[in-house]
Formats: C-alpha cells, structure tokens, sequence
C-alpha cells in the first residue's frame, strides 16, 4: 500500500459513513412521521440516534487507523528515500510533492478528517432533534 492508496481508502471510508448516517437521516424522518404518538416517536429516535452514534465512533476509529497507517507509509517511504541502497523504489509522499505530503498535506488531511466528523455530527444531532 502506498500513500495515494491510504488516500483513497481513507476518503472511500469517510464517504460511506456519510452515506450510511444519511440512511439512518431519512429512517429517522420516516420514524417521526409513523409514530403512533410524540413519546414513542422520542424513543425511537433515542434508539436510532444510538445507533447512529455507533457506527460514528466506528467510522472515526477506522479512518484514525488509515490516518496513522498513511502516516507510518510515509515515514517508510522517506527513509527509502534517503537510503543509499534501496532494495525497492519509494512511491508516494516521499516522492509525489504534489500527493501532499509532508506538514502541509498532514495539516490539510486532518482538516478534512475533521470535516468529515463535523459532518457526521451533524447528521447525528439532526437524528435527535427531530422531536
């Protein structure tokens, strides 16, 4: 695995997150409109605003570990770089400045990890705030 692919995993990850907490948006909707009365209505949503908050903390421990992993690549990668005797040829950060890498691009990848998180926020206080 090279950085780009961390990348990708990373924002595949995030974006079925998005897309599953949406699901869980639109059930919630669907459960306001059929409940029998506000009481029930509020424990449903209770119930499903559990879940979602779940399956957050599972999103958000996944997309750290693809964090750190991208990390640990581009580590490895530039001491490939700086070895006089690579046995295999660095990809990625080490050498694709236009990839991100280095502070800058760790800066900007855990900006948009923290939109991801606010995002997903969002969507889990719109699940409870429906009653």
């Amino acid at each position: 695995m090279d950085y780009q692919q961390a990348q990708n995993q990373l924002a595949l990850v995030q974006q079925q997150n998005q897309t599953a907490l949406q699901t869980l948006q639109a059930l919630a909707q669907k459960l306001a409109a059929a409940a029998p009365d506000p009481t029930t209505g509020r424990e449903w949503a209770m119930d499903l605003r559990e879940a979602a908050m779940a399956m957050q903390t599972q999103a958000q421990s996944t997309t750290m570990l693809i964090q750190q992993m991208a990390q640990y690549i581009q580590q490895l990668e530039g001491a490939l770089a700086t070895h006089p005797n690579a046995p295999v040829r660095p990809t990625g950060w080490a050498n694709q400045p236009s990839a991100g890498g280095g502070f800058l691009g760790s800066l900007v990848g855990g900006l948009g990890m923290g939109a991801g998180f606010a995002a997903a926020d969002n969507i889990v206080n719109d699940i409870f705030d429906l009653f």
